[in-house]
């Protein structure tokens, strides 16, 4: 029996360590080429929509050599076409961010960032009730301290990487639908946005001061650039929940609606957002995002300096040239992002 219980130990106890250093080469692995996963869709073409998280899942449950769907991409088309929607579909874990779920939004997010097509990108969850929960504490479970204390320094850099990346890599505008839970690095994945939209009933809050934490990816410096610092520093030092009318009312979400029937009525507003600003010039939208993220970081010379340089960029356009023409000839500009 002790023999039994030795070898049972020292299976876990490689297991653990095996998926650790997983973790340790994909955080180290920066500059890698990302390797799309084994079957599954390009991004590029007209995609399907995903009907159900159990789909995604399903589709790779037999399959060793491939991880589980957790992360997908669904292109819209006809007069939705150059709207991206990223889908969060890890329904058992509701959308915790483990290993694998970050690893697959960063390779989504890396891809978009180069696709000339894609003019906003709409992040939604297909998990009912929950936008993304946070931490997966869980993958945790079995690790001793020092294996943990590794797992965790992996998984915030991986975390850290994917937000740096969203905030800054994605050129177009970026929106989350936030229709339930989203809590942590949840919130702080929402917060990397350039926009959001949450149903009144939806819970938002960086809550990592109640578990011994502090937000790691971003939160303790955006959260006071959207809020004010004041306020920032009671949500954070209470780690306190909030409403999607109350987060509007303090300027954390763009707008916020009442949840319908089907439970998506915030993925909705984002949709109704996105398809404002799908018709505008992708050329000058880009610059104008580029133009406030970056003039918001310097003063307000060098800030100006950085207007002038997007707006010299837009000048040679195609699409500048075909704004002028449609305003002169009174009709419907037709922007080709060129």
């Amino acid at each position: 029996m002790a023999a039994l219980i030795r070898r049972l130990a020292g299976q876990r106890c490689c297991s653990s360590r095996r998926w650790l250093g997983v973790i340790l080469r994909e955080t180290h692995d920066r500059t890698s080429s990302v390797i799309p996963r084994v079957g599954a869709r390009p991004l590029a073409g007209g995609g399907r929509p995903l009907t159900a998280c159990s789909r995604a899942h399903s589709r790779w449950q037999h399959t060793e050599a491939a991880d589980p769907v957790e992360v997908d991409v669904k292109r819209l088309e006809g007069e939705d076409d150059g709207i991206v929607e990223v889908l969060m579909c890890r329904l058992k874990a509701r959308n915790a961010l483990g290993h694998v779920f970050v690893s697959q939004m960063r390779e989504l997010v890396s891809t978009l960032s180069s696709d000339p097509a894609v003019r906003v990108v709409v992040f939604r969850s297909l998990v009912p009730g929950v936008f993304c929960a946070g931490a997966d504490l869980k993958e945790r479970a079995e690790m001793n301290n020092a294996e943990s204390d590794l797992f965790v320094h992996g998984l915030r850099s991986l975390m850290t990487q994917i937000v740096m990346t969203l905030a800054a890599s994605l050129p177009m505008p970026t929106i989350a639908g936030m229709d339930g839970v989203a809590l942590g690095g949840g919130l702080e994945l929402a917060l990397a946005c350039d926009l959001r939209t949450a149903a009144s009933s939806a819970q938002m809050g960086l809550i990592e001061t109640t578990r011994g934490l502090l937000p790691g990816a971003g939160g303790s410096q955006r959260l006071p650039r959207m809020v004010g610092i004041t306020l920032a520093k009671e949500l954070i030092f209470t780690g306190r929940r909030v409403g999607g009318q109350t987060a509007l009312e303090m300027g954390l979400v763009n707008r916020a609606v009442e949840q319908n029937q089907t439970g998506d009525a915030a993925y909705r507003e984002a949709l109704s957002l996105a398809r404002e600003i799908l018709p505008q010039a992708p050329i000058a939208v880009r610059m104008a995002k580029e133009a406030m993220n970056r003039g918001v970081e310097v003063d307000i010379g060098s800030a100006m300096a950085i207007e002038r340089m997007c707006y010299a960029r837009v000048i040679p356009t195609r699409d500048r040239r075909e704004g002028m023409a449609a305003f002169i000839e009174k009709r419907p500009p037709r922007y080709i992002g060129e």
